[in-house]
């Protein structure tokens, strides 16, 4: 039974929407604010994690940020917010996924079962930390080493840990080195059909891969963007 983690300071939303993830089949643990989320997320470690970006003692962001700083694990973004800005900084520091309140449950559970089963490694060995091994599901493009199904990724051996929409989309554009790959087209591989993004959204993505590579080799320059075209990982 999958667990979810809901962190919002709304008890009317807590009461509502863990009851309809329940009744899905979910385990879900509820925290009224982003400090005793923090606390429950890095104890309790689950599936999934969704959070209130407005919330007393430390905002979903500050969380979200604190959390990245040693997991990977799937965030999806409640805000009741308009500002795009937001949207976009929540991206770059490594959300899955935004629904903006007023929500439907139903979207919400949709959004859920979508991230989840990108997420899924194909062993069922959820939150395995092991090393790649060779295998059908390994792609190795010289210095990186990506395996499918533990979801893990090496750059020169150092770890570099990604989400499941960043290793989504890296793995789509490694999977054919030299070839363009258009925006629509990582669309299409990180995202179900039914979960609409718009251009700046794979943008901030590939900001944050880069961002992740560079931390471990200032010299990383594989992924190439065609302006206007869509992006490319370079040919060796």
């Amino acid at each position: 039974m999958p667990k979810i983690a809901l962190v919002d300071d709304d008890r009317n939303i807590l009461t509502s929407v863990s009851l309809t993830l329940e009744a899905e089949g979910y385990n879900v643990s509820t925290y009224t604010d982003g400090a005793s989320g923090l606390e429950g997320l890095t104890s309790d470690k689950p599936d999934l994690a969704i959070l209130d970006i407005k919330m007393p003692r430390m905002d979903g962001m500050e969380l979200l940020r604190r959390l990245r700083q040693k997991s990977d694990l799937p965030v999806i973004f409640l805000t009741s917010k308009d500002e795009e800005i937001d949207e976009l900084f929540g991206l770059k520091m490594g959300a899955d996924d935004f629904i903006k309140k007023p929500f439907s449950q139903r979207l919400l559970v949709e959004r859920v079962k979508s991230i989840l089963r990108r997420s899924a490694p194909r062993d069922g060995q959820a939150g395995t930390t092991a090393e790649p091994q060779p295998g059908k599901a390994l792609i190795e493009r010289g210095n990186l080493v990506m395996d499918e199904e533990r979801h893990t990724c090496t750059w020169k051996g150092q770890r570099v840990t990604l989400t499941v929409t960043e290793f989504l989309i890296l793995q789509a554009l490694a999977l054919r080195p030299g070839v363009v790959k258009s925006r629509n087209a990582l669309m299409d591989a990180a995202y179900d059909d039914q979960v609409y993004v718009d251009d700046r959204t794979i943008d901030s993505h590939i900001k944050r891969l880069r961002k992740k590579f560079k931390a471990v080799d200032d010299e990383f320059e594989m992924i190439e963007t065609l302006y206007g075209v869509g992006y490319r990982f370079k040919e060796q």
